[in-house]
C-alpha cells in the first residue's frame, strides 16, 4: 500500500513539473519594469508622425516621458545611450476599431467575447473582457503596433470601446482611456439577396431601412429623456450620457452616400459633436460635406477589393488620399476577416496607401498621429513629442515596408518591451531546420 502512495506521489510531481514547464513555454511574455534611467537614442531618422520627420535625431525620454527630440546638432544626448545610426524612430502604432484581446479562438466559444446578445447594449464594455495575455496581442509588438482601441461588435449599439497599451498584466495596468466611446452600427440602405434561400443574389434596396432608422431615433430619444430625469436605473441610457455632453466619441459603421448624409442629418438633430464613421466606403463622395461637419472617418480595410462594381479596382488604395487632399481627418483601420491576426500587418496597409499616391510621411498619419486625434489620446501618443510617452520603436528600416519592418527595440511608456512571441519563437526553431545537419 505504501509503495503505490509513493509511486502515485511521484506520478503527481512529476505532472505538476510537466503543466509547469509547458506553462512557461505557453506564457505570455512578462511584462517589462518601469524605466529607471533616462534614455537616448541617437543618430535615427525619427519620423514624428505629423508629417515630419528629423534626419540624425537625438531622442531623449525619463520617466516613460520624451524630454527631448531634435537635430543631433542642438541637443546633447543624456543617460544611456542607443545607437541608431542609419535606422529610424517610429511613435508606436495605433489600431482602431478591433477586437484584439476579445476572442483568442472562433471555434472555442468560451474564448470569444466580442459580442453580446440583443440589439441595444451602450452599457457593454469590452475592456472588462480584454485578455491582456492574449497570445494573439503579444504577436502584435514585433510589427510595432503598441496601442489599440477594443472595441465590441453586433447589434445596433454594440457598447462602449476602451484603449489600450500591449504591453500590462491585465486590463487595468493597460488601459490608457477606458469608455472612450459608443460604437453603433448604422443600418444598411441595400441588400444583397439570400442566394442559398432562393433569393435573388444581386444587390436590391432594403424596404426596412426607414423603420430601422427610425428604430434608432427613438431609442435615442428616449435615452436623451431618461438622462434628463436623473433616472439612475436605466443603465443603457445613461450610458449613452458622454455622446450628448460631448465628452465621449459616437463611432458609425456605414457604407454608402446615402447612409453617410443620414448619419451627418442624425448628428445634427441629436446635437452630436464628437461623431466619427468606421468603414464609410462612399466617404471620398461626400468628402466636402464631412469636412464642414468636422467628422472624421476610419477607413475601411486597406487590403480588400472593392464593394461595387463601378468602383475603381484600386479605390480601397487611395481612398485615404482623396479624404486627406480633401482635409478630412482620416485613419486606417482593419475589421474584416481574421482582422486579429491581421492587425499586424496595419503598418504595410498604410504602406500601401504611400505606393498609390500619399506622401510616405502623410501615410504614417493615418497610424500614428491621425488615428490619436480621432480616438482622443493625442495628448499621449500618435507622435514623437516632448511630454508625450515614450510609447515609440526603432526599427532597421523603412517600417511600413514588410521588408525593412525590423524592430530592434520598442518602448511603451518608456519600458523597453519584449519583442518575442509565439511567432518568433517558433520561427527561431524552424529556422536551423535546414541549417543543422542531421545528428
Amino acid at each position: 500500500m505504501l509503495l503505490i502512495k509513493l509511486q502515485h506521489m511521484k506520478k503527481l510531481t512529476f505532472l505538476f513539473f510537466l503543466y509547469f514547464f509547458i506553462g512557461n513555454l505557453c506564457a505570455q511574455q512578462t511584462p517589462a519594469k518601469k524605466q529607471t534611467e533616462p534614455i537616448s537614442i541617437v543618430g535615427a531618422t525619427a519620423h514624428i508622425g505629423n508629417g515630419k520627420r528629423i534626419e540624425n535625431s537625438i531622442l531623449t525620454f525619463e520617466n516613460g516621458k520624451i524630454t527631448a527630440i531634435n537635430s543631433s546638432n542642438k541637443i546633447t544626448a543624456k543617460g544611456k545611450i542607443i545607437n541608431a545610426k542609419g535606422k529610424h524612430i517610429y511613435p508606436g502604432f495605433i489600431a482602431p476599431n478591433t477586437t484584439l484581446g476579445l476572442v483568442e479562438i472562433d471555434a472555442v466559444r468560451a474564448s470569444d467575447d466580442e459580442k453580446e446578445i440583443g440589439a441595444f447594449n451602450p452599457h457593454i464594455r469590452s475592456i472588462i473582457a480584454y485578455n491582456a495575455e492574449s497570445k494573439v496581442v503579444e504577436s502584435m509588438r514585433p510589427n510595432g503596433v503598441l496601442v489599440a482601441q477594443i472595441t465590441p461588435r453586433g447589434g445596433s449599439i454594440s457598447g462602449s470601446s476602451s484603449i489600450v497599451q500591449l504591453d500590462a498584466w491585465n486590463w487595468e495596468d493597460a488601459a490608457l482611456k477606458i469608455d472612450d466611446g459608443i460604437h453603433m452600427n448604422w443600418p444598411r440602405s441595400f441588400k444583397s439577396g439570400r442566394w442559398w434561400m432562393g433569393e435573388d443574389p444581386g444587390i436590391k434596396p432594403n424596404e426596412k431601412y426607414p423603420k430601422l432608422v427610425n428604430d434608432i431615433k427613438v431609442y435615442m430619444k428616449l435615452a436623451k429623456a431618461s438622462i434628463a430625469t436623473t433616472n439612475k436605473n436605466n443603465l443603457p441610457h445613461l450610458a449613452l450620457k458622454g455622446i450628448f455632453d460631448n465628452s465621449k466619441t459616437l463611432y458609425i459603421n456605414v457604407t454608402t452616400e446615402k447612409e453617410i448624409l443620414d448619419v451627418i442629418n442624425f448628428a445634427k438633430e441629436f446635437e452630436i459633436k464628437k461623431t466619427v464613421l468606421i468603414h464609410a466606403d462612399d466617404a471620398y463622395k461626400v468628402a466636402d460635406q464631412l469636412k464642414q461637419n468636422n467628422i472624421a472617418v476610419l477607413l475601411d480595410r486597406v487590403h480588400s477589393t472593392p464593394d461595387f462594381d463601378d468602383d475603381d479596382y484600386d479605390l480601397p488604395y487611395k481612398h485615404a488620399k482623396l479624404l486627406f487632399d480633401a482635409g478630412v481627418l482620416v485613419a486606417i483601420q482593419n475589421e474584416g476577416d481574421m482582422e486579429r491576426a491581421n492587425v499586424r500587418n496595419l503598418p504595410f496597409q498604410a504602406g500601401t496607401v504611400a505606393a498609390h499616391g500619399l506622401d510616405k510621411e502623410k501615410a504614417l498619419q493615418l497610424i500614428t498621429g491621425n488615428a490619436a486625434k480621432i480616438l482622443g489620446i493625442d495628448d499621449q501618443v500618435g507622435t514623437l513629442e516632448v511630454g508625450k510617452d515614450a510609447t515609440l520603436f526603432i526599427s532597421k528600416g523603412d517600417a511600413l515596408d514588410m521588408r525593412t519592418n525590423q524592430l530592434e527595440w520598442a518602448f511603451i511608456m518608456g519600458r523597453s518591451i519584449s519583442l518575442e512571441s509565439h511567432q518568433t519563437q517558433l520561427w527561431k526553431r524552424y529556422n536551423q531546420k535546414y541549417t543543422t545537419k542531421n545528428q
